[in-house]
């Protein structure tokens, strides 16, 4: 049983940063590969990066060079760093385990909002 906490949304202008922070409440957040996902009114929810137990990451095409995913096992955490904002970017970002269907996965939180004005 883990619960995972998202925060650090906002509203900024395009061009802007964000960073996002997720805190979960086991210790067997270390054993575990990580993701950010985000999702829009009217869409489904889409990975937008994942990191591995072992520091391992990758990105969704269009985020590439803009964002930064890193992770703290010490302290339960991991972070969404996201630069050069754009339009776009605005929807609800959720940290969740890197998994294959996540749009069959039934356990979310809330979320933290993102929003980029032009």
């Amino acid at each position: 049983q883990v619960q995972l906490v998202e925060s650090g949304g906002g509203l900024v202008q395009a061009g802007g940063s964000l960073r996002l922070s997720c805190v979960a409440s086991g210790s067997i957040f270390r054993l575990n590969a990580m993701g950010w996902y985000r999702q829009t009114p009217g869409k489904q929810r889409e990975l937008v990066a994942s990191i591995t137990s072992g520091g391992t990451t990758s990105y969704k095409d269009s985020v590439k060079g803009r964002f930064s995913i890193s992770r703290d096992n010490a302290k339960n955490t991991m972070y969404l760093h996201m630069n050069s904002l754009k339009p776009e970017d605005t929807a609800v970002y959720y940290c969740n385990f890197h998994m294959r269907y996540p749009e069959s996965y039934p356990s979310w939180g809330q979320g933290t909002q993102v929003t980029v004005s032009i």
